[in-house]
């Protein structure tokens, strides 16, 4: 018996040292799969992989950081782009042939953003921004906003009202009926005033009560605020800063308020939208009847119509 214990404990020993050996290594697993190394460095040798790769840098496109203009104030910055290898290589495998149109990017923001800048006004979107956005300053024409909310419903276009305090008071249901439907809201200050007129306890009282009056409706506070008429002075434009909010004015001017005809109107507009415009109206008949049509003439221009949020992002 003793012969053979020298051969069991061999075979024991043979067994515990092959079973440690597969516990540690497994020559058919892949170690570093979820990092995607592994992937790219088998995908490396594929002749398609290596044009992807070769052909990036020419679709490459550094971010631009928000700064402010001598004549448009402040301006958003814009969001660059690169390519992201393989997933771009994912999409295009299946064919082994390149293709632009499968290429899939990888948005890289910029290092300054319009927080980053002082008080400043705001009239547009990035200049290379293909999207506008509607400013709906409503301090009357309540009568026309449910026609408005309808037509944007149907179009599937998100606008931004700025509100009046006094408004938003007597019209609870309509703010909030605007905030359900995904629309953004802005402040208007409290009774119409001339913002440029009143002293910095007059702005305060304001632009805070108004803010106070549309969080007790939509349980948020505004973070966009509209001078009435476009009149403002630095002072407006800082007070407003200092409440974390950014003081939009316009670059193309429906002139409602005038009760223009329709086609004057939508002349007007197509005359003079460009890339990150921001279209003022109102609560008015020219725009209840003709905003369905300025809506189609815009997109078929190759415009996205989006709220000041949208308008003012970063992102491409």
């Amino acid at each position: 018996m003793k012969r053979y214990q020298g051969i069991i404990h061999l075979i024991v020993f043979v067994f515990i040292v092959a079973l440690v050996w597969d516990m540690q290594y497994n020559p058919f697993t892949v170690h570093d799969f979820q990092s995607g190394s592994f992937v790219e460095v088998v995908n490396a040798e594929d002749p398609l992989f290596k044009e992807i790769k070769n052909k990036s840098d020419q679709y490459k496109e550094e971010p631009t950081d928000a700064y402010i203009d001598r004549v448009w104030k402040k301006t958003p910055g814009r969001n660059g782009r690169k390519v992201n290898i393989n997933k771009s290589y994912e999409l295009m495998k299946g064919s082994g042939n390149f293709d632009e149109k499968k290429l899939v990017f990888d948005q890289v923001n910029p290092e300054t953003s319009l927080e980053d800048l002082p008080a400043a006004p705001i009239y547009r979107g990035h200049p290379d921004k293909d999207m506008v956005a509607f400013l709906i300053n409503v301090s009357w024409g309540t009568e026309h906003i449910p026609t408005i909310l309808k037509t944007l419903k149907a179009n599937e276009v998100k606008a931004t009202f700025f509100i009046e305090g006094k408004w938003a008071k007597e019209n609870v249901e309509y703010v909030k009926m605007i905030a359900e439907e995904g629309h953004s809201l802005g402040n208007h200050a409290y009774n119409h005033p001339d913002m440029a007129h009143l002293n910095n306890e007059e702005i305060e009282k304001q632009i805070v009560q108004t803010n106070e009056i549309i969080k007790a409706i939509t349980g948020e506070t505004p973070k966009w605020f509209a001078p009435p008429s476009g009149s403002f002075t630095d002072q407006v434009v800082k007070v407003a800063h200092e409440h974390q909010m950014q003081t939009i004015l316009w670059t193309v001017d429906t002139i409602d308020w005038k009760k223009p005809s329709v086609s004057v109107m939508m002349n007007r507009v197509m005359n003079k939208v460009h890339p990150g415009a921001t279209i003022l109206m109102h609560p008015t008949p020219p725009v209840a009847q003709g905003m369905d049509q300025m809506i189609k003439e815009i997109l078929r221009k190759g415009y996205k119509i989006g709220t000041i949020d949208k308008l003012l992002s970063e992102e491409r």
